[in-house]
């Protein structure tokens, strides 16, 4: 092959390897779901509570970004796990108007709801444009609760001996962490469900030891191999997704969302978590 020919054939293969990945990022991975299992070791947990299965959805993100037909498809394929609980960790909606308000309806008529309890907090899109609209946080929230999902704004709730907390948006209107943490009981198997982790590292926690489930960072949607993800919407960079330990008692995990802000992902699967109590 002379020099010519050589570089003609090395652009087309540049242009078609172009091609192929913008395909695989915009109409594959997106829906390419990634059930992730884990070992969940919670204290004081009663013992007909060992071996009971936990999971985990967040960012489900239904509106007009993508075919949300993808997310009742994937909730058919969650409730085959038969989880014991289900807790969901917010942004359900990616709001835009009143719209959003039928969508949410239609795909949660299929949500998953575990055998001992289902419980959910509310993401920043799940206030509105901006974060900032009470009335849509109340909406969805009905729509949810009206779909068997217990919604908890800086309240705990006991299902089956198994304690869960639920703190409110960081961005939201009604963020008050400490009204729920003030009043922990350290003798309970707790659980903390918050949809931004950024909370972890706020003066918030009264010397709480244990698991904390998060969404919001969708681990970035799009990441080059060996490298951090270049956008994250959070403070602490580290806060990507995945199991983190927090180095004082706490675990934080970070749920790569099941939804998407727009249609692209790379080297970052779409993820539901399930977790095996211990």
């Amino acid at each position: 092959m002379n020099r010519r020919k050589f570089i003609k054939s090395s652009i087309i293969g540049a242009i078609g390897t172009s091609i192929l990945g913008s395909f695989y990022s915009w109409q594959v991975e997106p829906f390419w779901l990634e059930f992730v299992t884990l070992k969940m070791d919670i204290k004081n947990l009663p013992s007909d509570l060992k071996g009971k299965t936990l999971m985990q959805i967040s960012d489900v993100h239904v509106g007009n970004n993508f075919d949300y037909q993808y997310i009742i498809d994937s909730f058919k394929k969650a409730q085959k796990f038969n989880p014991d609980f289900v807790v969901y960790t917010g942004d359900y909606v990616s709001y835009e108007n009143e719209e959003q308000y039928a969508q949410l309806k239609q795909v949660f008529k299929h949500a998953v709801t575990g055998t001992y309890g289902t419980i959910g907090v509310l993401g920043n899109h799940d206030y509105g444009i901006n974060s900032v609209q009470q009335d849509v946080a109340d909406e969805i929230t009905s729509i949810l609760e009206s779909s068997g999902i217990t919604i908890l704004g800086n309240e705990q709730k006991s299902f089956h001996g198994l304690n869960i907390i639920g703190i409110d948006d960081y961005w939201s209107l009604n963020f008050e962490p400490k009204k729920v943490m003030r009043h922990i009981d350290h003798q309970k198997a707790n659980l903390v469900l918050c949809h931004n982790p950024d909370v972890c590292d706020l003066n918030v926690w009264n010397n709480y030891k244990g698991w904390i489930l998060s969404g919001h960072t969708h681990g970035g949607q799009v990441k080059s191999p060996f490298l951090n993800p270049p956008i994250l919407p959070v403070k602490n960079k580290k806060y990507s997704s995945g199991k983190i330990d927090l180095n004082d008692g706490r675990t934080l995990y970070i749920n790569r969302a099941l939804g998407h802000l727009w249609q692209l992902r790379f080297n970052v699967r779409p993820e539901i978590t399930i977790f095996e109590l211990e």
